[in-house]
């Protein structure tokens, strides 16, 4: 989001409108790819990921809580490419702001960090941006079927879990990656694109195979999962996270693959749960990694201090004054972590 408006951008007269601007143009555009592939359930036409609440809930953890109008401007121009408008129209919108509105207020309560580098972190992401603040945008979007009569109140609890689980599958995909984008530092170094090179040619053939295998090999994707966590944190679980989630989707949507002979609320239920887990699995694994990363370094870097004062009180010296980071270099140093392009072995 910031490489798409930089900062010295928005310092200038006009800036906020342009912020705002490019946060709509984003969430239309993220609208625009989520509506390629579409479920129906009870003859409700649900996406099984929706990118747009990703984008929302990133741009207002980058950008602050005042480019909320964007995410309104987005949302009408959305709703308005599937639908004409009517008064109902308002109370989408509304669910639509409010839910990423709420999931940046309740993570600014819990103290997130955008680097994502402490498993607090993940787990704040998941539970109360992902899982906590979309049942607003479902319970309001679903909600306004029924009582407009375009879903029959027996359908609710199951339009609505499906509506609810194709936000939050956006902020666990979208929103991580779009933070990592934020934050990461370019260009990336070159000294392990051997290994890069490897993941990614064993990545493109692996996933493939278990999602259009109608032996329904969906669990291999896991060790991938694993193995992109632990060797490149965030960076390497968010991006194989959503290859994976991609292709499942197309394979579901398509009906082919491990999605083969299944109907539409069972293709939905096994879709949903693979991805949610997947996500869940990637996020959580990579932030636990960053943060016992972390901390063993904070430790080394303690012993070594320690090393260098006791050399010096055996010589009969003073110790050395510790250098004091500034605050800049001290919130980069507690946001950013070492996940964004990691240089080394572990």
């Amino acid at each position: 989001m910031a490489a798409v408006v930089g900062f010295e951008v928005l310092r200038r007269p006009g800036g906020y409108a342009v912020q705002v601007l490019a946060v709509a143009a984003c969430y239309y555009a993220a609208a625009r790819l989520g509506l390629l592939r579409e479920l129906t359930v009870e003859g409700a036409v649900v996406t099984p990921i929706w990118p747009p609440t990703g984008v929302a809930v990133a741009a207002l953890l980058i950008l602050g809580l005042r480019c909320w109008p964007g995410i309104t401007i987005g949302a009408f121009f959305a709703v308005m490419y599937i639908t004409s408008f009517r008064p109902d129209v308002l109370i989408t919108l509304a669910g639509q702001t409010g839910a990423p509105v709420c999931a940046a207020l309740l993570l600014r309560r819990a103290r997130f960090h955008t680097g994502l580098s402490r498993l607090r972190d993940g787990l704040a992401l998941v539970f109360l941006g992902a899982l906590t603040a979309t049942l607003i945008s479902a319970t309001v979007g679903v909600g306004l079927l029924v009582v407009t009569d375009k879903l029959d109140p027996a359908d609710f609890w199951l339009v609505w879990l499906a509506w609810w689980v194709g936000d939050a599958m956006g902020v666990l995909i979208v929103t991580p990656l779009l933070l990592l984008l934020h934050r990461a530092r370019w260009p990336p170094p070159l000294a392990r694109w051997k290994e890069v090179t490897a993941l990614t040619a064993v990545a493109c053939c692996l996933v493939p195979l278990a999602v259009y295998s109608t032996v329904s090999l969906l669990y291999l994707v896991y060790p991938l999962l694993i193995w992109t966590a632990l060797r490149f944190q965030l960076v390497g679980s968010v991006l194989s996270a959503l290859l994976t989630s991609v292709l499942a989707t197309v394979a579901a949507t398509d009906g082919v693959g491990a999605f083969t002979g299944l109907s539409r609320i069972e293709v939905m239920a096994k879709l949903q749960a693979f991805n949610g887990s997947m996500a869940l699995t990637a996020l959580l694994l990579s932030a636990l990694i960053t943060e016992q990363r972390n901390t063993r370094r904070s430790v080394e870097r303690a012993c070594q201090e320690l090393v260098e004062v006791l050399e010096h009180l055996t010589a009969g010296e003073a110790p050395p004054p510790r250098p004091q980071p500034d605050a800049h270099d001290a919130q980069n140093t507690r946001n950013t972590g070492d996940w964004a392009w990691p240089t080394g072995p572990p």
